[in-house]
């Protein structure tokens, strides 16, 4: 071989280790980046699960389930979502080397078929997030357009396009960490939505005449018996967050005692919500409460229209966290090119590609069927079961991270065991009940149908 050909091919291979280097510092960019504070992962992580597409349907689900049989299962819920946040926060650097995102802590743990559930369960969780949310978005812009124009004859869909519009606008911002402040103002539209509606809620409830308010569950028994399968999927939806390691990964170090804090922060704010407006609600309209409780107020008016703006506020927030590792997943792949990282214009232009497709592919579901209490349930039962107890109560156990007392190792694996059997089993009748209605709805409704 010449001199000139090896020194070429030297040359081809030296472009090429550059090249995939800038690949491995787009991928790791997060890892190195860390910037955030415990406040900033309570922000996220506030506004991952709190939001009024996911505490909006509490009421309705609690008449669903009846008082005792409700109160306990969104306690329960709470209780139990807060201890799998915890760990999985505990994983954060378990074989001594950060876990990224929620699909490499599985593939750490369980391997191959870890990674891969784990995308699956992801992929579900955010797709179904982000329809349901869409809906409710729609519907709550639309609310507040017909307070201001009675006889407009713009339809929930056109809400549901102006919405997507704005979302893939916010698609633009690169990461988790740079939405930070946005989601800080998510936050607070969290405590001013809830703050507004359980007393708007109140308000109502006390006008009403007391003694025909019903808190019964209607229906016969096997319609009582789906109505509660949704109802537990509605629940877990509620308490979502398949974005534990990708908000862990923002945050600096110590980055698990700073999510620790984050994630106390953030539940205190959940309970401080979710249980009023929850009680609240179903106290109030009884077994007649909408499966969007802002559906069910009626005045006074103008304290309706503040909660639908914050709601629409807060959403946009919770919908970009979601859709991030969709976006991340296709980028990097798309990227992976020696060309890539000498044209920063041709990133962009592939960022517009793929934030496009997706958030067009949402708003058409959403459009189409926009049957809000169903989403929530099928997304709850498919996608964030899975995610939020089943996964980090096995992945905690299999990983060997147990206490060394014996008495307080063996009530971890006892706890942690029935956390994930009982929610396996209410995956399934969530998913079970989610999918009859959706049947029943596409029976009784056209697609596109304005609601």
């Amino acid at each position: 071989m010449s001199l000139n050909s090896t020194g070429k091919a030297d040359e081809d291979e030296r472009r090429e280790d550059v090249a995939v280097a800038a690949v491995e510092r787009q991928d790791s960019r997060e890892v190195d980046e860390g910037k955030g504070t415990w406040k900033h992962a309570a922000f996220h992580v506030a506004t991952t699960i709190a939001t009024p597409a996911a505490y909006a349907p509490l009421p309705f689900a609690l008449a669903s389930l009846g008082w005792p049989l409700g109160v306990s299962s969104l306690v329960g819920a709470t209780l139990a979502t807060w201890y799998s946040s915890l760990l999985i926060a505990s994983l954060w650097r378990w074989n001594g080397k950060k876990q990224i995102t929620y699909r490499h802590l599985a593939e750490s743990i369980f391997g191959f078929w870890g990674y891969w559930s784990i995308a699956f369960f992801q992929q579900v969780a955010s797709l179904g997030n982000n329809i349901a949310i869409q809906i409710a978005a729609g519907s709550s812009l639309k609310a507040v357009y017909k307070h201001y124009h009675k006889e407009g004859t713009l339809t929930l869909q056109h809400f549901i396009i102006f919405f997507g519009a704005f979302e893939l606008f916010l698609s633009q911002l690169p990461d988790i960490h740079s939405l930070r402040w946005v989601n800080a103002l998510c936050t607070f539209s969290t405590i001013g939505f809830a703050g507004t509606t359980i007393g708007v809620t109140l308000y109502n409830g006390k006008n009403m005449d007391r003694k025909s308010v019903s808190y019964s569950v209607q229906g016969s028994s096997s319609l009582k018996r789906f109505k509660a399968f949704n109802a537990l999927g509605a629940i877990a939806f509620s308490f979502g967050d398949a974005m534990l390691p990708e908000i862990q990964n923002t945050v600096k170090e110590p980055a698990k005692k700073n999510l620790y804090k984050g994630v106390s922060a953030a539940y205190t704010v959940i309970i401080l919500t979710y249980w009023q407006l929850a009680f609240c609600g179903y106290w109030a309209f009884g077994s007649e409460v909408q499966p969007y409780i802002l559906a069910s107020l009626t005045v006074p008016e103008w304290t309706i229209v503040m909660a639908n703006l914050f709601a629409v506020i807060q959403i946009s927030g919770c919908y970009q966290i979601y859709c991030r590792p969709t976006y991340a997943y296709f980028e990097n792949n798309m990227l992976r090119s020696k060309t890539a990282s000498y044209f920063p214009l041709k990133n962009c232009l592939i960022r517009l590609v793929c934030t496009s497709i997706y958030i067009v592919l949402i708003t058409l579901i959403a459009a189409a069927m926009p049957f809000f209490g169903d989403f929530v349930s099928i997304c709850g039962a498919i996608g964030f079961t899975p995610l939020d107890f089943v996964f980090p109560a096995i992945a905690y156990l299999k990983s060997g991270r147990m206490p060394k007392n014996m008495e307080l190792r063996i009530s971890v694996q006892l706890l942690n065991l029935a956390i994930a059997t009982w929610f396996s089993v209410v995956a399934v009748l969530g998913c079970i009940g989610a999918v009859r209605f959706i049947v029943e709805d596409i029976k009784t409704y056209k697609f596109f149908h304005d609601l």
